[in-house]
This record gives structure tokens, sequence and C-alpha cells, in this order.
């Protein structure tokens, strides 16, 4: 001990030396609270409310929520942002005063904000626009109070809003008259927003102008705009108000007459620099440039929905820009309107319409359009180092090589070849397992067709002519090579046609009527023995059964790119079914059996099941900023296979496997399950990334996200989830299974974790605590053969959200 504090310690009482020890804390608090550094007559601001007071004889007023809302909105100014009564900016802000360089004046700078007064607020300026809100709301005779409140050093104001009595619309009257567009803005009088018996709301007015204006635009009021609506309302009467809803009559004579298009010019090959006046190509009534040697014409005017002579209407322009963009072959997509270089047309009555007659009723207004497309690269090569992270939990690096031409057969179609070599290992393993290095590589070639190849349907419009959606026709081909390193080696050869298209921006559906699999199996003489033994029969066929003749559908609802919502919701669902047809086929004529006794097609086994998978989630952002990353997230997942027929067991590839840095954290991939099935043995636990996969899944996660620092985002996580057997098997005792324990055989993992996340690019650290494993407590199975307790944590390293 100091001899300071020895001196201290014998000369002072303990309540003294307690009071000088907090002495210096105290100071620290006062300069962290702002307080100490306010000038004299001046209050440091704290900030305002505002309460609102229903009249006496209700108990709330008209969407008293939103009122609040909107009234908070106005408040201001913002006070000092403040932590427990702490305000530490104030005290980084008072390092740089009077400084221009050093120090004090980067914590300033990057850490500080300027103290905000009692003299900077305007009360009266806010109670004003308090006031000014009520009446938008239809508090036509609300008031607004305030009050400050002040302490020694600070001061806050608190305002009192007296709304009143609402009004509400008691008639709506649209224009009268025989003028085309009166009678089209009356046709729209059916979808008003301004209803009988609905409170007076400002807002409510805007958005009606807004609407009427796209309902004449669909109509061909092209030079319409919202503006040229304008409202009179009536509010003298007792808490009542009409509206009588009017064409201004200054509104220009173009925008009150509907257009017909007349001329539609398709440039492919527009650049800004472009002057060149070129003959065009003549194509179903458009007028196509240049030529046909980059897109046959029938492939740009499939995705243009323009027509000649037809009404303008808006929602086709925008379907047809979409439409354009999608087909991935174009830069810049531009669509120009002007007056109709021919002018005008005279539009009469046929003779035979009316006898004797062939008089002129009128004019039709019209316009050219031109679609200026300006093309990407036909053809182009891209080579990408990445580093894979798989759900199985292979993490390593990988060389990537695309190929890609965007109008291989000269009608917009994609032409990707991608060849791919890796090198993987299955992270945070941790169990010694076996065979957990994988060396990969493979080529594949997908052809993207712009439309759906298939005859008319009695349900379903091959053209969708009223989706904003490129629907798209898939042909792929592909062969891979896999080796787990002194296991296996497996050559898979895929063939697939499938359908892809959306009728809205939300839902996306896909068919794949033809999927065909076939891998080709060498293991080692360590896998085959290990194959060979009989608590491996399962494993055995799961390896010998993959030829895969399978169909599928899946359909996904999708709200995330709707990013002004607070709740997303995504759901995702898949059925797949295998071997039908070829069961047929291999029973009528009496194909010969394969070596696991089922029946074959072309001397292979092939396998039949049926498959189920579903997937929700839902993101609720708690912020109302969409910028705002702070939000919670849920996933389930659920998934049943049941092999029939041909197998006993699913494909391998198709099986299910759990945990892993997408899935039960906690825990390694394949690291659990199936059932309450643990590895009892020293080479059960070398094969267990093999042996714990499953024929059910079901998962659950639940994720908190927050904001930290700009690029890094924290999270606070739970998972819980299991794999079970359809049927029992002898070398899995306790995988199988059972609707009256399965929620009791559920692992449970917890856990936090921190992600860069540059937009482009996540790194995801995330560390997770076992809870509960579904045999109960967690235990590793230790070198001689007893198991002991493991609840250490786990690092997953990952590329990526989990979801």
């Amino acid at each position: 001990m100091s001899p300071v504090r020895q001196l201290t310690k014998r000369f002072l009482p303990s309540s003294t030396r307690a009071t000088l020890l907090l002495a210096p804390a105290l100071v620290l608090l006062a300069s962290c609270s702002g307080l100490k550094f306010v000038p004299e007559g001046e209050r440091l601001y704290t900030g305002s409310k505002v309460t609102i007071k229903p009249p006496a004889d209700e108990k709330t007023v008209n969407n008293q929520s939103a009122l609040q809302t909107e009234l908070v909105s106005v408040l201001g100014p913002k006070p000092n942002s403040s932590i427990l009564g702490l305000r530490p900016k104030l005290y980084f802000w008072q390092m740089g005063v009077g400084k221009s360089k050093g120090l004090g004046k980067f914590f300033a700078d990057k850490f500080g904000e300027p103290p905000i007064y009692l003299s900077q607020a305007k009360p009266a300026a806010v109670r004003d626009l308090i006031t000014n809100r009520l009446h938008n709301n239809g508090f036509f005779n609300g008031t607004t109070s305030y009050e400050v409140k002040k302490q020694e050093k600070t001061a806050e104001i608190d305002y009192t809003a007296l709304p009143g009595k609402v009004y509400r619309f008691t008639e709506v009257t649209f224009p009268q008259g025989d003028s085309l567009v009166r009678a089209a803005i009356r046709a729209t009088q059916g979808e008003s927003l301004v209803k009988v018996g609905d409170a007076y709301n400002l807002a409510t007015l805007t958005n009606e102008r807004v609407r009427i204006d796209a309902a004449l635009k669909e109509r061909g009021y092209y030079y319409f705009a919202p503006d040229y609506i304008v409202f009179k309302v009536d509010s003298t009467l007792d808490h009542k108000a009409t509206v009588d809803v009017r064409l201004k009559p200054s509104a220009p004579p173009k925008a009150v007459r509907p257009y017909w298009l007349d001329q539609v010019k398709l440039n492919t090959s527009y650049v800004l620099t472009d002057t060149t006046m070129r003959n065009p190509m003549l194509f179903r009534g458009y007028q196509y440039f240049p030529d046909e040697e980059m897109f046959k014409a029938q492939a740009i005017t499939r995705a243009t929905f323009l027509y000649p002579d037809s009404v303008f209407r808006r929602h086709r322009r925008d379907q047809t820009l979409s439409r354009l963009m999608s087909l991935g072959t174009f830069r810049f997509v531009e669509i120009r309107f002007k007056p109709a270089a021919a002018g005008d047309t005279t539009v009469t009555v046929p003779a035979d319409a009316v006898p004797g007659s062939n008089r002129s009723v009128g004019l039709r207004n019209r316009l050219d359009a031109e679609v200026l497309m300006t093309q990407l690269k036909k053809k182009s090569l891209r080579a990408e180092v990445q580093l894979t992270s798989k759900t199985n939990g292979f993490t390593g690096p990988a060389l990537k090589v695309t190929f890609r031409n965007r109008s291989a057969l000269r009608g917009a179609e994609q032409l990707l070849i991608n060849a791919i070599a890796s090198t993987e290992t299955q992270t945070g393993g941790g169990n010694g397992a076996l065979g957990l290095t994988s060396f990969e590589y493979g080529i594949n070639a997908q052809l993207l067709i712009p439309r759906l190849v298939t005859p008319d349907l009695p349900l379903l419009d091959v053209k969708l002519p009223n989706s904003d959606f490129q629907p798209r026709t898939s042909v792929a081909v592909g062969v891979r090579s896999v080796t787990r390193a002194s296991y296996f080696s497996q050559n898979f050869f895929n063939v697939n046609y499938g359908y892809t298209w959306k009728t809205k921006v939300t839902n996306e559906q896909e068919i794949r009527p033809i999927d065909i699999t076939y891998v080709q199996f060498t293991p080692s003489q360590t896998f085959t023995d290990i194959l060979n033994t009989p608590e491996k029969s399962f494993l055995k066929s799961a390896f010998q059964q993959q030829f895969i003749l399978a169909s599928s559908y899946r359909y996904t609802y999708n709200q995330q790119s709707l990013e002004q919502r607070r709740q997303q919701i995504y759901f995702s669902g898949q059925i797949e079914g295998s071997g039908n047809l070829a069961q047929g086929i291999a029973t009528s004529i009496g194909t010969p059996k394969g070596p696991s006794g089922g029946n074959t097609i072309l001397g292979q086994e092939y396998s039949q099941y049926l498959k189920l998978d579903l997937e929700v989630r839902e993101y609720y952002r708690i912020s109302a900023d969409p910028a705002s990353g702070n939000r919670i997230v849920g996933r389930l997942l659920a998934g049943i296979g049941n092999p029939y027929g041909n197998s006993k067991v699913l494909p391998y590839p198709k099986q299910y496997g759990i945990g892993g840095p997408n899935s039960v954290r906690a825990f390694a991939a394949r690291g659990i399950g199936p059932g309450v099935y643990q590895a009892q043995t020293a080479d059960q636990k070398a094969n267990q990334f093999y042996d714990q996969v499953g024929d059910i899944r079901l998962e659950g996660n639940l994720e908190y996200r927050q904001d930290l620092f700009p690029y890094v985002k924290g999270a606070l996580f739970v998972d819980a989830g299991n794999i079970w057997l359809v049927n029992p098997d002898p070398g899995r005792k306790g995988g199988e299974f059972k609707s009256s324990s399965f929620l009791n055989q559920l692992a449970v993992g917890a856990g936090a974790g921190i992600r860069i996340d540059v937009q482009f690019f996540v790194i995801r650290f995330d560390l997770a605590f076992p809870i509960q494993a579904p045999y109960g407590t967690p235990t590793k199975l230790n070198d001689d053969g007893t198991r002991s307790p493991d609840k250490a944590p786990r690092l997953n390293l990952a590329i990526g959200y989990p979801f």
C-alpha cells in the first residue's frame, strides 16, 4: 500500500474517505451530463411532448394513434441524445471548442454534437404547426397551447392539443357534364378514397387526386396531372363536410384529351451519340431498328406492350420497360412520347354503321412512341475467386469462370457456361469425423429462353400479358465431380428443363417437369467396408440408388422487395416426386432387378419418393425508418421425404441434415439427430457426418439484429430443431419420428453474433452455446468411450446471413 493511502486510511474517517472517492466520479458525471457547460442565462433543451385531450363526451379522438404520431413528428428542435441522463456527445463537443486541430478537435468532430438550448426552440411556431395538423385531420375547431417547464439548467416544453369534434364527409360529388374527361373522372367514382362517413383528412384528398390521375392515365390522358383536380370543401355545417370534386378550369386543352398511339419505334442499338438516320424494318406494325443481326424483331415485340393504333395506357408503358430490362440484354431502356408526326386523325362512322351517312364525329389525338434500348456487351467472360459456405458446413475457396452470351440464338436467349473448382472443409466440426475434406470441379451450361416454350394451357396464358416480369424457360446440363478425401468420389450428371414466371412482384412459380440426376459412385475400400456392415444398410441403399428421375413444383411469396413495409413475410413451398413414371414402365415391361432388389431403367436402379419442403420467414423492422437494420427475424423450416415403391431410403443428396452456421448453430453440421441417436463408439463418431441425416426436418430460428456501427451489425439468436427417420433403422436407434415425443427431442442453442455487412458482401461470426441436445444434456464422446457434459460454445464463420 502506498504511503498516501496509508495516511488517508489512518487519519480520515471512513465517511470522509468515501466522499473523496465519490468526488471525482461526481465531477465526471456532471461533465458527461453536459450541464457543466451550459452558459449563464441559458438552459439545455431536453425535449418536448404533446398530449391530446379529447372532448369531455369522448374517450378518444378519431384515429388517435396515427394523429399522435403525426403531431410528434412536428416537434422540434431535436434535443441532444442522452443515455441514462448522461450526454457524452456534449462532453466530446466541449473538448473541441475553440480548437482548429488536435485530439480535442478530432473527438469533437467524430463523436460530439453541439448543445441545443431553450433559446433555439420556437414553441409558438411548433404550436401553430400542431394546430395546422389538427385542421388537416378534420379537427377544424382544434387549438393548441404550450407550457415551458424550467429547471435550474434544463427545460422542456409540453404541448396540449384540444382537437374538439372531427368533421366528417356527408356528401361527395364528381364532375358533371358530357365532356370526355369529366365522364372519365366520373367513371372512377366507385374506387374513390373519399367516402361518406369518413373523417375529413387532407392526405386522403391528396391521394384521391393521385388516384384519379392514375385512372385517367389508363384511359389515354397522357398529359393529365394530379394538379388539374381540385376539391371544393364546405364545412359550414355542424361538424359536417361536403366535397365537390372538380376539374381545374385552367387545365390545358391537351391535358383533357385522350391520346392514341400512332407509330411505335423500337431501336435496339441506341446510343447517345447516334444521330444516323436509317430506314426501319417493318414488323407487325412496328418500326424496328436497325436490323435482326443481334435480335430478331419477334423477340423484342414479345416484350413490348405498346401497340400501334391503341389507347395510351401508363401501365403498358411501365410493363414494357420492366419486360425489356428483365431480358438481361440491355443496360438502359427509355421510352419517349411526342405528338405524332402524321398529326391527329379524323374518326368517322363507317358507312354500313349508319345507312346513308359517312360523317365525321371528331379527332383522335395521336402520339408517337420511341423505345430506345442501349445494349450490354453480347459476350462476356468473368473469373471469380470465391469463399463458398454451404448449408452442410463445408467452407473453402473456389474459382469460378463464367461465359455469357446474351443473345445466343438472336432471341435474347442467355447462354451461361460455368466452370468451377473448389476445395472445402467442414468448419467447426470438432467431432473427429472422417472424409470432411472435399475437392470439387465441374462444368454446366444453361440456356434461358425469355418465354414459356409450351403449348397453350387451359389455366394459364403462356404469354402472361398482364405480368410485368419476363417468364423464362430453362434448359440445363452439367457434370460435377466431388471427392471426399479417403472415402469416396462421385460424378454427378444432371439434365433439367423447367419454367419460371411471376405474376406479381411478390410471387414466383417454378415447374420442373424434367430433372434427371445420375450419380456415379466410387467408394474407397475404407468406405466400402463401412457400407458392408449390417448397421449401414440404409447408407448403402442411399448411395446406390442415385438415379433420380424427378419432377417438382415450387411457389415463393416474398415481400422483401417492399422496403417500406415494417413487417415482411417470406414463404416457399416445394413438392418433388421421383420414379413414378419409371416404376410404371419398369413394371409393365419387366426390367431386371438391381443389386439391392429394386427395379431398373437402363440397367440402373432408380429412386422413388415424394418430398415436401416448407419455409416461412418473418422480418419485422423495429424502427419506422426503412433504412434501419434493427429488426426481429423468425424462420420455420419443415420438410418430409417419403421413400416408397422402389426405394427404402431417400437418395443421399435428398436427405436432411441439421446443425452448422445456417441452422442450429450451437451444433456442428450433421452433428445431431436423427431423433435421439448419438454416436456411441469411435467408429460411429468418425462416420457421424454420413449417419446423421434423416427423412423429416423441423427447425425454428429467432434472431434480433441491431445496427452497431457503419457496416457492423450485431445479433442475438436462439435456434431449435432436429431431424428424424420415416422408417426405423437398427443402426440408428431412437431415430424414428414419433408424434408423442418429437418436441422433447429438439436441440436448442442460443448465442450472439457480429456481421460485417458492406451490402455486396457479408462476413458473419456467430458464437452459439448448446442449451439442450435431443437426448438431454449435451455431451461429447471421450477417447475412452465414456461421455461427458459438453456445453462449450461453437464459433461459426460464414458468408451471408443465415436467412
